[in-house]
């Protein structure tokens, strides 16, 4: 699979989760922020990342280059969808991805959406499995799509041709 430069892309992001940290010190408490970012260019390129810092400004910027370091590549079909069911995990999370037709739109939850989103897909049936811990539903939903596979590569593996497989 091919690297992704995403300084090349046009990307959007969007802030999943803030958290803040505090650690409990001699002199009193520290406050830290960690923030959960995706970032996409709406047209098959994703990522997901996070940045930890102690004001909230950067932990967003140092998600966001985390998230330009992960990039994935989701191949879409003519319906803006994907082309078969994928489970993802991470952790304790599952999220089953669903093509759908035309003009079903995004359902989805709210970390799986931004993922989706960003990533260019306009029609998709989701469901979030196990636990609901934002970072491990947004790793889950990457890992889905980053398993995805197009009828030209099945067809690659098994050797036959794109018809025979469609069919």
């Amino acid at each position: 699979m091919k690297k992704i430069d995403a300084n090349e892309l046009d990307l959007k992001d969007k802030l999943v989760a803030i958290n803040r940290v505090t650690k409990v010190v001699k002199g009193g408490r520290t406050f830290r922020f960690a923030a959960l970012m995706v970032v996409g260019d709406e047209n098959g390129h994703v990522g997901v990342g996070m940045g930890k810092a102690a004001e909230i400004p950067d932990a967003i910027r140092k998600g966001k280059e985390d998230a330009k370091k992960n990039m994935v590549y989701v191949a879409r079909n003519d319906a803006g969808s994907i082309f078969h069911d994928i489970l993802g995990k991470s952790g304790s999370a599952s999220v089953l991805i669903k093509p759908a037709s035309e003009g079903t739109g995004v359902i989805a939850g709210g970390p799986v959406r931004a993922v989706l989103e960003l990533a260019g897909i306009r029609n998709i049936r989701t469901k979030s499995l196990g636990s609901n811990n934002k970072r491990n539903v947004v790793n889950a939903t990457i890992e889905a799509l980053r398993l995805l596979k197009t009828p030209d590569q099945v067809a690659r593996l098994r050797g036959k041709s794109v018809e025979e497989i469609v069919s």
